[in-house]
């Protein structure tokens, strides 16, 4: 009977984090999951109904800023699903300790503590350019009439447009990722996570880029398990929506995702 695989989720108290881990948690025949942050308390982001069910056993509280915290934290892991980051880009400081230095320190100790794969979290913000530009924003502003019948979709590999320091530290987190896995033999897949809501509303902007909890969720247990030979990878984390503009396929190709839910489920856009 195979092991299940020891898999530590970073930045577990916040929205997409937390929903990770429980989906592991809830299969320990498969997974032997942890939960990693820098505290206890729920995120801002975690709508405020619900209640992280993480066992003390299970959970490390952890600066990933520090090396040595993260080296001593993934020790014996197999994955690393790595989600912390400020989201916010209020603070360069706070973006150069969290999404620079920590996620600096994720691959530099997954590597030298034999992790076989690191699973980044990107954004959607890489790509932010391309949606002020047509017909893009066409499709982001839903005017169907200014959206040509064959419209070239962005593929991961066209270059990233960032337009802000955050957007910019993800940049940082792929061009990291890359370096890793092609130099170090280290998998390394990044999900480009699109717009998620709380608890499931109806979007009333952003249906282009929404991606529902259980496609991001999808997505991320899809690259846990994605071949051995899977050496680095880009996708975007997006739910089917008819307005999308970027290109999932290369993720059903490698890893089977299939997104579930679209934003036009939640919200009646012809109303």
């Amino acid at each position: 009977m195979t092991s299940p695989k020891k898999v530590l989720v970073t930045g577990a108290t916040g929205q997409i984090g937390y929903m990770t881990y429980k989906r592991l948690k809830e299969q320990p025949e498969k997974y032997d999951a942890y939960a990693l942050d820098y505290k206890r308390e729920p995120s801002v982001r975690v709508p405020q109904s619900w209640t992280l069910e993480i066992p003390d056993e299970k959970f490390i509280l952890c600066d990933i800023a520090d090396f040595d915290q993260v080296r001593q934290a993934v020790e014996g892991m197999d994955v690393v699903a790595h989600l912390a980051a400020d989201p916010s880009g209020e603070s360069w400081e706070s973006l150069l300790n969290n999404n620079i230095v920590g996620t600096y320190n994720v691959f530099e100790a997954g590597k030298v503590s034999g992790v076989k794969r690191i699973i980044a979290a990107s954004s959607i913000t890489v790509s932010q350019g391309h949606r002020e530009q047509e017909p893009y924003k066409a499709m982001t502003e839903r005017r169907p009439a200014d959206i040509p019948e064959e419209v070239e979709m962005i593929t991961p590999d066209i270059s990233a447009e960032p337009r802000s320091l955050y957007a910019a530290t993800k940049v940082w987190t792929e061009s990291l990722a890359r370096t890793y896995a092609y130099r170090h033999g280290l998998s390394c897949i990044c999900v480009r996570i699109g717009q998620v809501e709380r608890d499931r509303p109806r979007p009333p902007q952003g249906a282009d880029i929404y991606v529902s909890q259980r496609d991001i969720v999808q997505i991320f247990e899809r690259c846990i398990n994605a071949n051995d030979s899977l050496q680095f990878e880009i996708f975007y984390g997006m739910s089917n929506n008819d307005f999308r503009w970027v290109d999932i396929s290369n993720a059903q190709q490698k890893v089977g995702f299939v997104p579930q839910d679209q934003a036009e489920d939640n919200h009646d856009y012809e109303a």
